[in-house]
């Protein structure tokens, strides 16, 4: 599986399933989406839950109670038709045409029309017409392909139509405004489950930045605001600007002591030194003892790189000059040998004397603790890799390699690996120190054992630059090699 944030060929070595299930359990929806899908489906129920609601205790009795109206009216128009003379009939008809929008027409054998029951609604509607106005009764939506609200009755063993209009019904039935409010009902319910959504997460996100912000060691950076109206948000902000400053206090105080104390023994130090070239006559004793004393000036030089400042000046630099750099004081060495290809014209955007300190400290740890089994010799591969606007630096050594147990305890400070890649004379800051400077250069430090065979790998992953011009003479990569028996 690819570590985070590098290509492929940087990978680690094949992780336990347990290792990948908890991988992927980091992954998927925020907790924004989450908070607005349950949110969501709750209000969407809800609406689905008063609707269905409506038509059971509601909707039906409506649309039986609008057919009750309807028959009263065909009710109410046959005894007026019944009881009245020719020429009041014609009156009568004549007024419920104009008046009422009802018009009454013989129903002849011929007339073409289709029932009024095309929605389980609409079927009872139907049925109610029938029980009151008799089994004779005809219900239809169109006859002879004009549409209405058609009631089919007798009178005296004459059959007429009585056509009104369908809104006397279709107000309960529903149809284009039911659905309009239904999507206008769900539209508002998602608006306002985002907004709901948003004001909740609001207060988290913002820790969640400025937690990070801490962790990268800027602590006044992202300072919560501590007068929001909630009791509970205004508590934990208060009591993580108050854990930022003290935080922010303590980084302070252990910096200036190990400063101090680093500067402090440099004087003891010098008079030790000078003493010692004066006042020893053993000569072997008198080299044990100033390299004794350089061991100790060298762990106090890692003192006051672990206690540095944060601050660098990005700019952008050319890879292959401070890799040679770094390469050149180890040229002389006989107990390594550096191969390293960078094309000339990569630019990354870094510190240069921050990036030359972090390859010369993973150099000198190779060379420490990476010799080849067999041959007192710590061969060194220096090779990079371009991945989506990003450069990867891969520094390898063909030495015995670190347990998976102690490669993620390696970058700790003042911690010292096993026996086979240590020899107990640093102060186990070294790679601390260059995870630190990779990281205030804006990279990433990954160490891995090599899936090529014996040996670790620190990959580096940094910025690139934009890419420089090269003169005509110049080739596209250089190749360094260093070797004890040139």
């Amino acid at each position: 599986m690819p570590l985070e944030g590098l290509p492929p060929s940087a990978s680690s070595p094949q992780k336990s399933p347990a290792r990948r299930k908890r991988r992927r359990s980091g992954t998927g929806l925020s907790l924004f989406w989450r908070t607005f899908f349950l949110l969501a489906l709750m209000l969407l129920g809800s609406a689905l839950a008063w609707y269905q609601l409506f038509r059971t205790l509601e909707h039906e009795p409506r649309a039986i109670q609008s057919a009750r109206q309807v028959a009263s009216l065909v009710n109410l128009s046959r005894a007026a038709l019944i009881h009245s003379d020719a020429i009041a009939r014609i009156s009568l008809i004549k007024t419920l045409a104009e008046q009422e929008k009802v018009r009454i027409a013989p129903h002849e054998p011929d007339d073409r029309f289709t029932l009024f029951d095309n929605s389980p609604l609409e079927q009872r509607i139907s049925e109610e017409l029938v029980a009151r106005l008799g089994p004779g009764t005809l219900v239809a939506s169109r006859v002879n392909d004009e549409p209405g609200l058609w009631v089919g009755f007798s009178i005296e063993g004459d059959s007429y139509w009585l056509l009104m209009d369908r809104s006397r019904v279709s107000a309960v039935l529903g149809g284009g405004a039911w659905l309009l409010w239904i999507v206008g009902l769900c539209a508002t319910s998602l608006v306002g489950a985002a907004l709901l959504a948003r004001l909740i997460n609001r207060p988290l996100k913002d820790l969640a930045v400025a937690a990070a912000s801490v962790r990268s060691g800027d602590y006044v950076g992202h300072r919560l605001e501590e007068n929001v109206a909630s009791r509970e948000v205004r508590e934990v902000n208060v009591g993580f600007n108050r854990m930022a400053d003290q935080l922010s206090q303590i980084e302070l105080d252990r910096a200036r002591m190990l400063a101090g104390i680093s500067h402090d023994l440099r004087t003891p130090l010098a008079r030790l030194r000078l003493e010692t070239e004066m006042s020893v006559p053993d000569e072997q004793a008198r080299e044990h003892m100033a390299a004794d004393i350089a061991q100790v000036d060298s762990i106090i030089n890692k003192f006051l790189d672990y206690a540095r400042p944060e601050e660098v000046e990005m700019h952008p630099v050319s890879l292959a000059e401070v890799i040679e750099g770094c390469i050149y004081p180890f040229s002389t060495r006989e107990d390594i040998r550096i191969n390293a290809t960078i094309p000339l014209d990569l630019r990354v955007m870094a510190d240069e004397v921050e990036l030359g300190r972090v390859f010369s400290n993973l150099i000198e740890n190779a060379r420490r603790y990476g010799k080849t089994p067999g041959t007192g010799i710590t061969t060194v591969d220096i090779s990079t890799n371009l991945h989506e606007g990003r450069v990867f630096v891969r520094v390898r050594d063909h030495g015995p390699g670190v347990s998976a147990d102690n490669l993620p305890k390696l970058t700790r400070p003042f911690f010292r690996g096993d026996s086979a890649r240590t020899e107990a004379t640093g102060a186990g800051l070294g790679l601390s120190i260059v995870v630190k400077m990779v990281q205030n250069m804006g990279g990433l430090l990954r160490l891995t054992n090599s899936l090529e065979g014996t040996g670790l790998v620190a990959t580096i992953r940094l910025q690139q630059a934009a890419a420089q011009p090269l003169a005509g003479n110049r080739r596209n990569s250089r190749s360094r090699k260093t070797d004890p028996q040139a």
